[in-house]
């Protein structure tokens, strides 16, 4: 496809929000219809987003009501949405809705937790409300694009960042039958993962020069990465986590650890991961322990691995925002609009950051 294809971002006055109007300005086919935040419809996008201004000088935020009023009768509806969980399904469906009575063909990946699980009751057991849209579940599927490489749903959940960066360091070992189905999991991630909306876990004293864990052993992140190992792989594993605070803005750092079935050194852990991601662009396998710096800002992850004979760690590095929501969520939505999955996201890291 060669055509420009529009773009609405719902909850676009959000960090994700943000990543995703960024990239879609640097895309060669999506163009921005639309920046959707109700509480800043009418402010200008560059106001809220300085970094953004030359990019969208003239734009404002929008109202959902007009998501799509200046996309044609019979036209093409790229729909990413980052609004909050619980939110983002309705304000999903407003705008589905209103596609299908322009006639649009459209395609939407929800960065939220809404779409991430395959039931209503599986949705509501670990975020203790109602499904908002129910009726759409059958025409979602979630999962790392990495580790589906087809799917037959128009639209798709995206997992939760930190998910994305244990599924990538998970999967390969057990799709392998590599390890013990008992997985112990520690991660650190920065303070862009809690939102814009300050809190006391991401103001500057509470945060700068601070680690603490959180929610340990009960994040609801485990059972969304429990169902996606199980949907990759068909096996079901327990998945222990012990997710932590970290004192930068951007990125996590995954680190992994499991019981060998049969012995392996360095190098046959590190081939057996490389294998699986043989032809994913935007997964590699590194000789020593990834860093954040090389992965933050784009959508790269990098993995490392190490073994003792009888246990393997796998160490993963991403960026949140990025790799883990908007990147992903690009990567989704070109493959569901038969783009190259690359497209728009083959900006080198910045390193230096």
């Amino acid at each position: 496809m060669t055509t420009a294809i529009d773009a609405v971002v719902l909850g676009a006055s959000g960090y994700v929000g943000g990543e995703l109007l960024r990239l879609i300005a640097a895309h060669p086919t999506f163009r921005l219809a639309a920046a959707v935040s109700e509480s800043r419809a009418g402010t200008p996008v560059s106001g809220l987003f300085p970094s953004l201004s030359h990019c969208y000088a003239e734009r404002t935020f929008t109202a959902i009501a007009s998501a799509v009023d200046d996309i044609a009768d019979g036209g093409s509806l790229a729909l990413f949405a980052a609004a909050p969980h619980g939110v983002s399904a309705l304000a999903v469906a407003r705008v589905l809705d209103a596609a299908s009575r322009k006639s649009l063909e459209a395609h939407a990946v929800d960065a939220s937790a809404d779409f991430r699980y395959a039931s209503a009751e599986a949705f509501e057991s670990v975020y203790g409300l109602p499904h908002p849209a129910p009726e759409l579940l059958p025409q979602f599927e979630c999962a790392v694009p990495e580790h589906l490489l087809e799917t037959r749903a128009p639209h798709v959940g995206h997992p939760g960042c930190f998910a994305t960066a244990v599924l990538l360091a998970a999967v390969p070992l057990l799709a392998a039958d590599l390890v013990d189905a008992e997985l112990y999991v520690t991660g650190i991630t920065g303070s862009t993962g809690s939102g814009r909306t300050p809190q006391a876990g991401t103001h500057h004293p509470e945060r700068h020069g601070n680690v603490y864990a959180y929610k340990a052993l009960r994040h609801r992140h485990a059972p969304e990465i429990e169902a996606l190992i199980n949907k990759a792989t068909d096996r079901a594993a327990r998945v222990c986590f012990v997710p932590h605070s970290g004192p930068f803005a951007r990125g996590i750092y995954v680190t992994l650890q499991a019981r060998l079935k049969a012995p392996l050194d360095d190098s046959e852990l590190r081939d057996a991961v490389r294998r699986y991601y043989r032809g994913s662009e935007f997964v590699h396998v590194v000789d020593s322990a990834p860093r954040l710096k090389d992965v933050v800002a784009s959508n790269h992850c990098h993995l490392g691995a190490a073994t003792n004979g009888g246990n393997v760690v796998v160490m993963a590095a991403i960026d949140n925002l990025v790799k883990g929501a908007a990147g992903g969520a690009m990567q989704w939505m070109n493959r569901l609009w038969s783009l190259p999955e690359t497209r728009g996201l083959t900006a080198a890291p910045p390193a230096w950051t």
